[in-house]
């Protein structure tokens, strides 16, 4: 798998390469060379320079690009430098190479490649003064994109930020960042590539999670349904039945292999489902108009025949629902995911509910449901969401898998960072999707870990699918379910 660097871990992996064994200059010089190596060139190039690092980088390029005869013009906010980017520079007004200071003026519509080296992955904050005209009127030209390490304006280890540099390519120096798949990275990056330049990381890295065959347990002639699992999802209220969503979890189970799925729901919406799920069964729960009444004797039996339990999609909120809960974290022996409703009736329950449970735990919850778990602010979430993430997981004993743009699955110690996933998901049921996919994963994948990693992968991955066969504006959960088979062929295949 490809590594992930947070900011600082880079930084000191690369202070310390640089002590032991490469100068600095090396460093940049590689860094830029791998850059001008990696892009298909269309002269006149425009390098986009600021005032670190970063822009030493683009004095490399610029260099390496005259060599080749592709005609270059640096393009500098201004005449300060590094130390390192100084000695780059004053190579390149050695080597005859045009540059200018920018100014409001300034045309970069002459150019048909514009790179930009304006911020590194150190950057934080907000863009503001000539960076910000110079990234808005970047931004607007039709000249094809290249961003050097990172898009400047955007933070390295979020991937957020106001004001963004758009690439058609983003050409990561060392290592991959955070930064590069998180939040809003896909929204401006078309495509990115990695280059080593040979700085190895001293802290353990990020995981991006590109799983293969070997995921699966090899599936024998001699064994039946039970050798795979049966897995039970609790979930729907009269209020919140969505018979559909329900079925679709339930049918994504099953397409995701599965031994057994059973759908466990109040019995009033028992009728409403059966039909939908012909490979799947059904098993009524006491209710009170239309909600979940606890009852011990039902969750008993749930609990002694399953590998996985999945609780929380649409079963609502009350007394009922979190004494139901409850009984769950203390007395089932399998994997518990909890996901929707039961994140929130698992925030009333208090942290202490989960870390004394008896069971494997997988919590699966957006932003919003995270903050309510954690106590966290989006915003405090949204400023560091992998170590929010791994803090909690590690702390609370869990494996936690944050929705969003890019997945985020850890369990406090190894994190791993799921990419696949595409803007027709955001749509009523994809959630339910992605649960009925862990239900059947976490049967048949001993670690619970590597079980939520392979499941958001898997529902990733066939969101992608079908929305290649749609489009992401008439794409719907059950899209994605029928897509789970190809999703699942593809990883077979490697």
């Amino acid at each position: 798998m490809k590594e992930i660097l947070s900011v600082e871990n880079m930084r000191q992996s690369d202070a310390h390469t640089i002590a032991i064994k490469t100068p600095s200059l090396e460093l940049m010089y590689r860094a830029g060379k791998a850059v001008a190596d990696s892009v298909e060139w269309r002269a006149p190039v425009g390098i986009l320079c600021g005032y670190g690092n970063n822009a030493g980088d683009g004095y490399v390029i610029a260099l390496e690009l005259q060599k080749r005869g592709i005609d270059c013009t640096l393009i500098l906010l201004g005449e300060r430098f590094s130390a390192d980017g100084r000695y780059y520079f004053d190579k390149c007004t050695e080597a005859g190479i045009t540059y200018e200071i920018y100014s409001s003026e300034t045309d970069l519509s002459r150019f048909s490649t514009l790179a930009d080296c304006i911020f590194g992955t150190g950057f934080s904050g907000e863009v503001r003064g000539v960076a910000k005209e110079v990234i808005e009127k970047y931004n607007n030209t039709e000249a094809y994109k290249v961003s050097v390490d990172i898009n400047s304006g955007m933070n390295g280890d979020t991937g957020m930020g106001e004001t963004i540099a758009l690439s058609d390519l983003t050409c990561s120096i060392g290592s991959f960042k955070p930064g590069h798949f998180l939040n809003r990275a896909k929204d401006v990056m078309k495509s990115k590539v990695n280059l080593d330049i040979g700085i190895e990381p001293i802290d353990k890295p990020y995981y991006l999670y590109e799983p293969d065959a070997s995921v699966f347990p090899a599936r024998k002639n001699f064994s039946n349904k039970s050798t795979y699992g049966y897995v039970v999802l609790i979930g729907g209220s009269r209020r919140y039945s969505g018979a559909i969503r329900l079925s679709a979890m339930a049918n994504a189970a099953m397409r995701s292999g599965a031994g057994v799925a059973m759908l466990a729901v109040p019995e009033t919406l028992a009728p409403m489902i059966m039909s939908e799920i012909l490979e799947a069964t059904v098993y009524p729960l006491s209710e009170s108009d239309g909600a979940i009444l606890f009852n011990e004797n039902e969750l008993s039996e749930l609990c002694r025949r399953t590998k996985s339990i999945t609780f929380g999609m649409g079963i609502g909120l009350s007394d009922e629902v979190e004494k139901t809960l409850s009984y769950l974290l203390s007395n089932y022996k399998g994997t518990l995911t909890v996901d929707a409703d039961g994140l929130t009736a698992l925030s009333r329950l208090g942290s202490d509910a989960i870390k004394n449970a008896s069971c494997k735990l997988i919590l699966t919850p957006h932003n919003m449901e995270f903050s309510r778990i954690s106590g966290l602010t989006i915003d405090e979430i949204l400023s560091a969401p992998i170590d929010h993430a791994k803090s909690f997981a590690k702390e609370h004993g869990c494996v936690l898998l944050l929705k969003g743009p890019s997945t985020i699955v850890t369990d406090g110690d190894t994190v791993y960072v799921i990419e696949k996933g595409c803007p027709g998901m955001a749509t009523a049921g994809s959630g339910d999707v992605l649960s009925g996919i862990l239900a059947a994963t976490s049967a048949y994948v001993t670690s619970p870990l590597e079980a939520a990693a392979l499941a958001a992968y898997v529902n990733g991955s066939a969101g992608e699918i079908a929305e290649s066969k749609t489009n992401p504006i008439s794409m719907i959960a059950s899209d994605t379910v029928a897509a789970i088979p190809e999703a699942i062929g593809r990883i077979l295949k490697k």
